[in-house]
């Protein structure tokens, strides 16, 4: 079996001036086409979730729009968890909650239904790439606006570059792989 940081540098890849130059975007599709090495993945960051026996310590997983999606609705089913979805404006019918951020390259701003949680919920927050940290931190802003609790945030890959990490400083904050 492939350790996970072999599954992790064969299954991400660099695409340059993507989505405008300057911008080296982090593919992660080949890494989602290969089902043993998705699975291994999957594993990893449902660890984040669970306590030192393997228990679930979490209520629901929240995916960030769009690539927190397919990678936290698998981790959700592995904790026996719900799954929501924190989406960019405009996307979720009923009423929501709202934040909005700068990214690294623009800004946006993302919602969550207002009935998402039930009050304490324990919460993860999964991810795909950590970069200037924004989007994480409205999405936690968001999480705990709703009265329920993170328990952390985990994400597929950080940019060490970039000022994520320093920006959720308190924050226990998870990556399986730090480029």
């Amino acid at each position: 079996m492939r350790s996970l940081e072999e599954v992790l540098k064969a299954g991400i890849r660099d695409i340059p001036d993507y989505p405008q130059a300057g911008v080296v975007f982090k593919d992660i599709t080949p890494l989602l086409a290969d089902h043993s090495g998705f699975a291994q993945v999957v594993e990893a960051l449902a660890a984040a979730g669970r306590d030192d026996d393997g228990a679930p310590l979490v209520d629901k997983v929240v995916g960030i729009e769009a690539r927190g999606f397919i990678l936290a609705a698998p981790v959700a089913l592995a904790l026996g968890a719900g799954f929501v979805p924190v989406r960019k404006k405009g996307k979720l019918p009923g009423p929501t909650y709202e934040e909005s951020y700068a990214l690294e390259y623009g800004e946006a701003t993302i919602e969550v239904h207002q009935d998402a949680f039930a009050p304490g919920d324990r919460v993860l927050v999964i991810d795909d790439v950590l970069a200037t940290g924004g989007t994480v931190e409205a999405c936690l802003k968001l999480v705990r606006r709703c009265g329920a609790e993170v328990l952390g945030t985990t994400v597929l890959l950080e940019l060490s570059f970039l000022p994520g990490r320093e920006r959720l400083a308190g924050e226990s904050l998870s990556a399986l792989v730090t480029v």
